[in-house]
């Protein structure tokens, strides 16, 4: 049984990527109840969602290389500030991190929920050329970085977070922005898997059944993604993401 829900957690999970975002919500609890521990269950999730990025990041590569000049830099702050989130996940004990779990869960969700506001919102202030100017390069790589630290220790939300950094950073194409958001979200997820990997952190049963989900559910979603109302399945992630982040509190408080 536990076998059977990882897997179908993966293909939903995979699915709910391609569609929507938000899949970590489905895959991270169903580790967690499979009695994976918090931490090891965390970098397991990260795991499960490389293989989605990489392949993503590979169908955007003719939007991406249009931004070569940035992609070098953009990738040297990823593999850095990565590692950094994810050395700081390993000395979290599982007693911290499942004190902590609820708030990055409800973070994530908000970030779920109002994530086109968000970006929206930063990229009306943004403008093409003018975030760089405005807010200054420092400022903007220090954002990039801190987003960085954030995926290597928690996946869930990475993606909402690095479109706003690109809207801030003057981007305006969307297939672009989507291709980079995915490039940078593999070096992180690269560097915090051989970092988990290298410390024993990573249960490499349970995470590759969900992985095989994973890219499984993705590609089928892709396939018939038409088929599908996307406004549907975000209010169905939203819902279950607040009930999970309910849980949470409710399992690390009460």
């Amino acid at each position: 049984m536990t076998e059977i829900l990882l897997l179908v957690a993966g293909l939903l999970g995979g699915a709910v990527n391609s569609l929507a975002g938000g899949g970590s919500f489905i895959v991270f609890p169903a580790l967690l109840f499979a009695g994976v521990p918090p931490v090891i269950a965390n970098a397991s999730n990260t795991y499960a969602a490389l293989p989605g990025y990489a392949s993503g990041a590979i169908g955007y590569w003719k939007s991406i290389r249009k931004y070569k000049d940035r992609l070098v830099l953009y990738t040297i702050i990823a593999a850095v500030f990565g590692y950094v989130g994810a050395e700081l996940l390993l000395v979290v004990s599982d007693e911290l991190f499942s004190l902590v779990v609820p708030w990055l869960m409800l973070f994530a969700v908000v970030l779920f929920a109002f994530g086109n506001q968000i970006n929206g919102f930063v990229a009306a202030r943004g403008g093409t050329g003018r975030g760089m100017k405005l807010a200054g390069a420092a400022v903007l790589l220090v954002f990039l970085a801190a987003v960085c630290i954030y995926g290597g220790f928690f996946n869930a939300g990475l993606g909402i977070l690095l479109l706003a950094f690109l809207a801030t950073a003057g981007l305006n194409d969307i297939h672009a922005m989507n291709g980079l958001k995915l490039w940078i979200s593999a070096v992180v997820a690269i560097v915090a898997v051989a970092r988990f990997a290298f410390n024993g952190s990573i249960d490499w049963y349970h995470g590759s059944i969900a992985l095989v989900g994973v890219t499984v559910g993705g590609y089928l979603a892709a396939r018939f993604a038409h088929h599908v109302p996307t406004a549907l399945i975000r209010g169905a992630v939203l819902v279950y993401g607040v009930v999970m982040t309910g849980y949470f509190y409710w399992v690390a408080y009460a």
